[in-house]
């Protein structure tokens, strides 16, 4: 299922952003920002956009720096930038809200992100949460230590022995491969994502998906992990912005839930007062993608977190 429209945006940080788009179709109560994980893009999103449109959410979901059809002179395929990455794709973020906000300036704003978008989405939250509703993390791994801090160390040597724009084997072994290796049996490399083979075979079969990321787009995706999930980082989120997580105890990506529970308590810790976790009992890392065992659970969590930090709105209410 596809969105309902695409446009072009072009963002103050030189990049021409790839915006796919879905109108509600009740009353509308809120938008919806939608961040896309790594080696993916935005248009595997379509299903769900259409599921939150059904439920009264306009819906944006925008093609990150070096992934899918967003372009960026400094940023080719698989490299958020030469310079600032992360500052930049953060920037993108903002200027797609700018314009959902242009065009439903009524509507209160809600953040989604998946895997890389969730690490995204609450980066985000933590420069300009005090304008959103709510922020919803997904299937992503923020915690600090020896992992992240020995992988941005592994990255800073593969860089000076290969250069930032090349495809980084190094995390491709901690990461795909790594990831890969906990399911058995397996068809493809790729069965962490989902109990579906359908949704596996088009991911495999998808020219943007599953690329190996530079050693550039990497180092930013890290340096998004140790600030995001820092004590410092997550102080900095408003305390009663309502954070939903959701992870699967099937997900090696999230280490099977233990990442997503660590995330809800190092929240807290921080001082953030409405957390709402949500673990579900074997589902893989793309939970919107997977079979409907794993899926409708995941779903109705999200539901009714919307239900309340979003509530449906009377015909009176509707926007002009």
């Amino acid at each position: 299922m596809a969105f309902d429209d695409w446009f072009t945006l072009d963002a103050r940080s030189g990049a021409a952003l790839r915006v796919y788009a879905s109108r509600a179709r009740r009353t509308p109560r809120a938008v919806l920002l939608v961040h896309h994980g790594l080696a993916e893009h935005a248009g595997r999103y379509g299903a769900f956009a259409a599921e939150m449109a059904e439920a009264g959410f306009h819906v944006f979901a925008h093609d990150h720096r070096g992934h899918g059809s967003t372009v960026a002179v400094d940023a080719p395929f698989r490299r958020f930038a030469k310079h600032s990455g992360e500052a930049k794709v953060l920037a993108d973020c903002r200027a797609v809200e700018d314009e959902a906000r242009r065009r439903h300036p009524d509507l209160p704003v809600v953040v989604f992100g998946h895997s890389m978008g969730g690490i995204v989405a609450l980066n985000y939250a933590q420069m300009h949460g005090r304008g959103l509703s709510g922020l919803a993390v997904w299937n992503c791994d923020l915690r600090g230590g020896i992992k992240p801090r020995a992988a941005r160390a592994a990255l800073k040597l593969e860089k000076a022995l290969k250069g930032s724009d090349v495809a980084s084997q190094f995390m491709r072994r901690a990461t795909f491969d790594a990831w890969a290796a906990e399911i058995s049996p397996r068809r493809t490399g790729f069965d962490w994502l989902s109990h579906d083979p359908a949704v596996v075979d088009a991911y495999v079969g998808d020219p943007l998906c599953g690329f190996s990321p530079t050693v550039s787009m990497m180092q930013d995706v890290v340096s998004l992990v140790l600030k995001g999930g820092s004590a410092a980082g997550l102080s900095m989120l408003p305390p009663n912005l309502p954070v939903h997580l959701l992870g699967g105890t099937g997900d090696p990506v999230s280490a099977h839930g233990e990442a997503t529970t660590a995330l809800a308590e190092a929240l807290k810790a921080g001082g953030s007062r409405d957390v709402t976790l949500s673990l579900v009992a074997g589902a893989r890392h793309e939970t919107l993608n997977e079979t409907p065992q794993f899926r409708q659970p995941a779903l109705l969590s999200l539901v009714a977190w919307l239900d309340r930090v979003a509530p449906p709105r009377n015909e009176e209410e509707e926007e002009d």
